[in-house]
């Protein structure tokens, strides 16, 4: 396969970069307090990376990564279910990390089968689902498609609900973003994760930032913004959790539009926190999370 033909199916921009990322990716998972299974599965999308922790008759909870990060990063803001619940945790087809590089749309069914190929896999028939940004998007496909397969979920600053300012996007996002790219400006990533965390992102996570718009091609389309009858047949428990200051998904429009299309949306809880949730933010969104779990699951 010739250099040329190989960019047509690559997400990264250099080999290279693919190391930095994936030697991130293996970095993070040393931070956890628990070990991996590390599963490929094939789906009808391609091979799909799966981290797999958990009792094994624990019940199955399939945890979705953010977008154009890597998986472990937004997985570790899940780590207090970690040793109680089944846990499979896929790499985003498409997405940073090992999963195949097919980019999948998130406007139709495609990820809804993705994920029934990950559930047949591990013999799931039905599962709660948790999902930060992208992820919670994906889970939203599947409500629309196959909500016979979800117990419950859990959507964290969703995509797939309700955009933010364009208009602030592109000034306090977009517009650094080209200026780091152009001389890599520690100025310009430190605006950036500001802006996404409110102030509060951890060193680690920020370089891991800057790596990716540095070597990865970003997926630029978001997951559909999902329509009251896509869910008529989705009565699931759900929980939606936001932060009111997120740039991407703000907190209080994106429950509204989640109270005006979401069946059984159980809990509805806007924090003052960014996109990025602080470590503060995290601990109370864990307990109100296995909380939401314990009740409705």
């Amino acid at each position: 396969m010739g250099g040329a033909d190989l960019s047509e199916h690559t997400i990264y921009k250099s080999e290279k970069g693919k190391k930095k990322i994936l030697d991130y990716y293996e970095s993070y998972l040393k931070l956890f307090d628990v070990e991996f299974q590390r599963v490929f599965v094939n789906t009808r999308f391609g091979k799909t990376h799966t981290l797999v922790t958990g009792p094994v008759n624990g019940k199955p909870i399939f945890i979705f990564q953010g977008g154009n990060c890597i998986n472990p990063m937004t997985l570790s803001w899940f780590s207090s279910l970690l040793d109680e619940y089944r846990i499979y945790a896929p790499d985003t087809i498409g997405h940073p990390g090992y999963s195949a590089e097919t980019r999948v749309s998130a406007q139709d069914e495609s990820f809804a089968l993705w994920t029934s190929d990950l559930m047949e896999h591990f013999n799931v028939e039905k599962s709660a689902f948790i999902g930060p940004s992208y992820g919670g998007g994906i889970i939203l496909r599947i409500a629309a498609f196959m909500p016979e397969k979800m117990a419950c979920s859990v959507l964290v600053s969703p995509a797939g609900l309700k955009l933010g300012s364009k208009m602030k996007m592109i000034q306090k996002i977009l517009i650094p973003m080209i200026l780091y790219n152009m001389n890599l400006s520690q100025k310009q990533l430190q605006k950036i994760a500001d802006v996404m965390s409110f102030n509060s992102m951890k060193e680690l996570d920020k370089n891991i930032i800057g790596e990716i718009f540095t070597h990865i091609k970003l997926e630029q389309d978001m997951p559909k913004l999902t329509e009251k009858r896509e869910l008529l047949n989705y009565h699931s428990p759900t929980m939606v959790v936001t932060g009111e200051r997120d740039i991407f998904f703000p907190g209080k429009i994106t429950i509204e539009k989640a109270k005006a299309i979401i069946p059984n949306l159980v809990t509805a809880t806007t924090y003052e926190m960014g996109h990025f949730p602080s470590e503060q933010f995290l601990k109370k969104m864990n307990i109100d999370i296995k909380q939401f779990l314990s009740v409705n699951y």
